[in-house]
């Protein structure tokens, strides 16, 4: 399965996909609050600031697939509904811990949202192991931010 670097003229798809795959996974998990601030807007945002560290699998105008590293983090991961079982997100992936490897790094880490057991049960099949809970830091369009306990998932990766 080929993975590429996102087309910055995609931003909107893979916007509309990370919203669509996030709210299906954390709609009914996280607090009002969050929901409330993962706006289409939000995510537009996000996916704008980020473009140049995403990799998409599918082919362009039309991601199957999205993953983001930021630095030793696998940060994001999200496939649209219809590519789920598919082999998208096993590839974007090792293609994730590859990059974290390739950048020096042994250990890599990702947080998974307390509660989305499909996502926990995926990255264990992939040989990340819980390592426990971390409190993440959400910044808030008001400036403020929201803190948000998540699992914690490491895996040697060289």
């Amino acid at each position: 399965m080929n993975v590429r670097r996102a087309d910055p003229a995609e931003i909107e798809l893979l916007t509309r996909l990370w919203r669509d795959a996030w709210n299906d996974a954390h709609a009914a998990i996280v607090p009002e609050e969050l929901r409330r601030i993962r706006t289409l807007e939000s995510f537009r945002e996000r996916m704008a600031a980020a473009i140049s560290s995403v990799r998409v699998v599918g082919p362009v105008g039309r991601p199957l697939g999205f993953c983001i590293v930021n630095d030793d983090e696998l940060d994001q991961l999200f496939v649209a509904a219809e590519a789920r079982g598919t082999g998208v997100a096993k590839a974007l992936v090792a293609d994730a811990e590859a990059r974290i490897a390739a950048s020096g790094h042994d250990v890599a880490w990702l947080t998974c949202a307390i509660g989305n057991d499909r996502a926990a049960r995926f990255y264990e099949k992939c040989g990340w192991r819980r390592s426990g809970t971390i409190v993440v830091e959400i910044a808030k369009p008001d400036g403020g931010s929201l803190s948000h306990e998540e699992w914690r998932y490491e895996k040697r990766v060289r």
